[in-house]
């Protein structure tokens, strides 16, 4: 369709995954360009859209090379690449940089490396062609060695990007591949393995993942890896059995010798098991595909693969379920299968990789408050708290801590590590530079238990962040004090040389939020040796006092702590009645009858617990003042019935509409509709997984949000079983 002069075209381009290149130093972009021809009216009438991908070659890239530097330039050069993937693009140039070089194509009979071929000890003794396809496939039908040599020439062609495209089109080649597999896979690893390499070679780039899809590679992969996790159960009863009577020299000897057959089988299986996994991680790509691996139990197959001993294995399955856990139902099924306690024997670990990639899964998790809980009953907290000294897993360590430190109960365990020294630490080498949000957010959490608040003040600490706080008026440092200030017995004491430089910053310029935090801590001080009308006279409060007790005089959080900052002085007869005399009363009085219409207003607010408050405090008010009891009956009357009528006119809209799906009653007789649950799915271009819906609570409950069938709601948006049409065949 051309554009004619009404008609102008409209280019936009979107950014989708980015991986590493199979073989070479390169990274590739995936992004999607979507061409509109708009009318005259702005109106879409022509839409295009094309997958395509950029291949960027890194020549320069080597051992000495500055990652973070060369992914800054990439990222700057590259303008499809948005500024947000930066820490990824050093992620992948990282894994580039230390991956080992491939193999060259000229060997005749070439080393396999294991990142290269997943299985060890195969020799071939030619040099794998693409012209002699149809010999390969001939050899998949001889014998088992044969087959195994066949598939391994294959694997050679597949590992080249450039014969995907040739492979892809030899319907033979791809058939006899699959029915070898789903046939033999249980009479040979070696097979099973090198045969799933291929079809992972595939995997690789998006646009091959119908192909995958067609012939049910992906169902065919979760069932080899649950009979290879059953069979190697069977081996460990096997040698526990027979390791039962060290002194018996005839089942020692017995012992040793299935030992060594289980230390083979376990080699060949988990390069089996990495490929395999491998593969579903690349298809897990659309959000669609990964649901229906999730009711396949693929995060049970990965939870128990993490009771390996193989590093490179451990990376991938944590990298996978870290992917998962981003989803209710997958965080859900972890938490069922005690994932926390089989990761906390990962922490820490010598593998750089497993260990980033281990503390991110766990960081995933502790947005549960039962997975918090769990963290700190298995060891973790410590190890974690140990990890605060290095640079390299700092910070993702403080965000883990943190989320612990949410918790009332498993504040007080941090008294029996040394975490708070080390924070206080970090908190003092910043000199006058701005504290980081986490670290200062941690020790306000912690500030808020006794014991830890004592701590904190061993020494000069008090004195220290009163110093930095007065100086630089940072309010998140004030409110870490205002936490210690609340606390009873000694830790109040401490205060008393502090409450004239408190009362200094109320009436100073500055910001609302600072001043706030100095109130609520001076509020916070009950001690009956403060002479609080002195204080009041000495910096002329009591004006301030007054003035911020109107009505819109201030934002709302400010009045609270002035209502607040007089309940504390007014413990002082003395004081009390100067505030008497100062016309307070009637302030208070006036903000007073403010308050139901507040509480009305906050009558249908989303979150349950202030409703039930509002709700209950209403009723209360309502008992004792007869004129208010009236419009707060009104008013819930009222609110009651807009929802009735909003009830029956949803019901009528229903009953004037014959077909739910349009005026047509055979609509969802139509085949293209429908969709087999069988295998994996072809993935939707362009899809990739929301963190959490709007519904999201802090345990992430979704129990209590089901459909309009009653079914559970699920948090990936869709339901497996759900009709949409669906296809694939775009090219990159």
């Amino acid at each position: 369709m051309q554009p004619d002069e009404s008609q102008y075209l409209k280019r936009k381009c979107r950014t989708g995954d980015i991986d590493v290149h199979p073989t070479e130093k390169a990274l590739v972009v995936h992004y999607e360009v979507e061409a509109s021809i708009l009318g005259e009216a702005g109106n879409a009438r022509h839409e295009e859209k094309k997958e395509c991908q950029k291949i960027i070659r890194l020549r320069s890239l080597n051992a000495s090379t500055d990652v973070s530097a060369l992914a800054r330039k990439v990222v700057e050069e590259c303008k499809i690449i948005h500024p947000s993937k930066l820490a990824e693009v050093e992620h992948l140039l990282l894994y580039l940089q230390n991956r080992k070089k491939p193999m060259e194509k000229k060997e005749k009979k070439p080393s396999k490396p294991r990142e290269l071929l997943p299985f060890e000890g195969m020799e071939i003794d030619e040099e794998a062609n693409i012209n002699k396809t149809d010999d390969y496939i001939e050899l998949l039908y001889e014998s088992m060695p044969e087959k195994i040599r066949g598939s391994t020439l294959i694997l050679h062609l597949a590992r080249n990007p450039d014969n995907l495209e040739e492979l892809l089109h030899n319907k033979t080649l791809l058939g006899a591949l699959t029915r070898v597999l789903r046939e033999d896979w249980k009479h040979s690893v070696e097979l099973a393995t090198t045969i799933i390499y291929v079809f992972f070679c595939f995997s690789s780039f998006s646009q091959f993942h119908g192909l995958i899809t067609h012939y049910k590679i992906g169902l065919l992969c979760m069932n080899i890896i649950e009979h290879e996790l059953k069979k190697y159960d069977l081996w460990q009863d096997e040698l526990e059995k027979k390791s039962k009577d060290p002194e018996n020299q005839s089942l020692q000897k017995e012992y040793e010798k299935t030992l060594k057959k289980y230390q083979s089988f376990l080699v060949k299986q988990e390069q089996l098991l990495r490929v395999a996994f491998y593969l579903l991680l690349n298809l897990s790509e659309d959000t669609r595909t990964e649901l229906k691996m999730r009711n396949k139990n693929i995060v049970h197959l990965l939870v128990k693969s993490l009771e390996r001993e193989n590093q490179e294995l451990l990376v991938l399955v944590v990298s996978f379920l870290k992917k998962l856990s981003i989803f209710l139902e997958n965080k859900n099924d972890m938490a069922e299968m005690d994932t926390v306690e089989k990761l906390a024997r990962l922490v820490p670990c010598e593998q750089e990789d497993l260990m980033n990639v281990t503390l991110r899964l766990l960081l995933n998790l502790s947005f549960d408050t039962g997975l918090r809980t769990k963290m700190v009953h298995v060891g973790l907290l410590p190890k974690l708290t140990a990890l605060l000294g290095d640079d390299t897993y700092k910070h993702i360590a403080m965000r883990i801590l943190y989320h612990i430190s949410v918790d009332d109960k498993s504040k007080s365990m941090f008294a029996y590590t040394d975490c708070i020294p080390q924070l206080m630490q970090m908190v003092f080498e910043h000199g006058e530079e701005k504290i980081d949000t986490e670290l200062i957010s941690f020790c306000i959490n912690l500030a808020a238990n006794e014991t830890n608040a004592q701590i904190i003040c061993e020494g000069n600490g008090l004195k220290m962040l009163m110093k930095r706080a007065l100086k630089l008026k940072e309010p998140l440092m004030m409110k870490m004090i205002r936490n210690i200030s609340q606390h009873d017995g000694p830790l109040k004491q401490l205060f008393i040389e502090y409450v004239g430089d408190l009362a200094a910053q109320i009436k100073q310029e500055g910001g609302e939020e600072f001043v706030i935090e100095c109130l609520g801590t001076m509020a916070n001080l009950t001690i009956p040796d403060l002479d609080w009308e002195l204080l009041l006279k000495e910096y002329n409060l009591v004006p301030y006092l007054k003035d911020h007790l109107k009505p819109g005089s201030a934002e709302d959080d400010l009045i609270l702590e002035v209502v607040i900052m007089i309940g504390t002085v007014s413990m002082d007869d003395s004081c009390a009645v100067m505030l008497a005399k100062s016309g307070i009363i009637p302030a208070l009085i006036e903000l007073l009858n403010e308050a139901p219409a507040y509480l009305i207003d906050l009558m249908h607010d989303k979150n349950v617990e202030i409703r039930q408050v509002c709700d209950n405090t209403l009723d209360i008010i309502a008992e004792y003042d007869e004129e208010w009891g009236k419009k707060i009956q009104s008013e819930k009357f009222r609110w009651h019935n807009s929802q009735w009528l909003e009830m029956v006119e949803s019901r009528q809209m229903e009953d004037t509409e014959p077909y739910m799906y349009g005026d047509d009653p055979d609509a969802l007789e139509q085949p293209d509709l429908f969709y087999s649950t069988d295998g994996m799915m072809a993935p939707e271009p362009g899809l990739s997984p929301d963190f959490y819906s709007q519904s999201y609570s802090q345990n992430g409950d979704f129990n209590a949000c089901n459909g309009a069938d009653g079914r559970p709601a699920t948090a990936y948006g869709f339901r497996p079983d759900e009709p949409f049409f669906h296809g694939y065949g775009s090219t990159r």
